[in-house]
């Protein structure tokens, strides 16, 4: 076949939902062409689509679906491409993470999604839906993004992952000791990788805390520093900037007030006891 792009889905999630209606196209035996003559659109916006230049919209995934006989699999997808089941913003984010050379994070309050444990990402999930807040569909998405997430971990030339958890992360009991347990467990694990920092930021660093909402600083390929900050609402990942360079000061000087790595492994591993008392 003439011109056939290579698809690349672990790229992003637009990339990852035009991976998915290729396969399904090629399935069927149709052409670009042809299917956009089922859905009512070009050959051309279903091309953009399919290499990611164009992100998908509920209503074309909508019309695909009716075309590929497929049910709601391609709404379903969309959402997560859109960010359905996450805050928005963090889509894009997740993207960029996938090729970072450095990771920075904070978290506080929850486990972040890096160091958890699959018991964890679906406990938190389930809570979700329990609340309302996602559908089980979307809290399943969740736990697989959680999942393919970590493979950066694994990967070949792994980033340099430097993570400061409030000590907030270790006491809220999220699932109880069963799930605690292994959760504490995984840290330390973490913490003995070589391309690792863990470190605690105790509760008696009280208002001398730089952060109070969950904070990540990307360092990509081309040296350039992207930071993706949280709100409860929505997400924003920021490259280049003044504010950029003043929260990776920050950081800095959390790391330096927080727990040395080998003090926050005897926190986590005294946490760890208390559950198993």
């Amino acid at each position: 076949m003439v011109n056939r792009k290579n698809l690349k889905p672990a790229e992003s999630p637009n990339a990852h939902f035009g991976a998915r209606l290729r396969r399904l196209r090629d399935e069927r035996g149709w052409t670009q062409d042809e299917l956009g003559a089922h859905m009512g659109c070009s050959g051309t916006h279903i091309s953009a689509v399919e290499t990611g230049r164009r992100p998908p919209t509920p209503h074309f995934a909508a019309r695909a679906d009716k075309a590929l006989g497929t049910g709601d699999q391609l709404q379903r997808q969309c959402r997560v491409t859109r960010g359905g089941a996450l805050l928005e913003g963090f889509p894009e984010f997740v993207a960029h993470e996938g090729h970072a050379v450095e990771i920075r994070l904070y978290e506080v309050g929850v486990i972040p999604g890096l160091l958890q444990t699959p018991e964890y990402a679906s406990t938190l999930a389930k809570s979700a839906v329990k609340r309302g807040a996602i559908t089980p569909d979307e809290a399943d998405e969740r736990v697989s993004l959680v999942a393919k997430r970590q493979k950066v971990i694994s990967r070949p030339c792994a980033p340099l992952i430097l993570a400061v958890l409030d000590e907030s992360c270790l006491r809220r009991p999220v699932g109880g000791p069963a799930v605690m347990r292994p959760q504490l467990e995984r840290l330390v694990q973490f913490a003995e990788l070589p391309d690792t920092v863990l470190q605690i930021a105790p509760f008696d660093m009280a208002e001398g805390r730089p952060f109070d909402l969950p904070l990540y600083i990307l360092t990509l390929p081309d040296r350039q520093v992207a930071t993706y900050a949280e709100s409860a609402q929505r997400g924003h990942l920021e490259r280049e900037s003044a504010s950029t360079r003043r929260l990776l000061t920050a950081y800095h000087q959390l790391q330096a007030d927080a727990h040395s790595q080998a003090a926050s492994v005897a926190m986590i591993e005294k946490a760890r006891k208390g559950i198993l008392s």
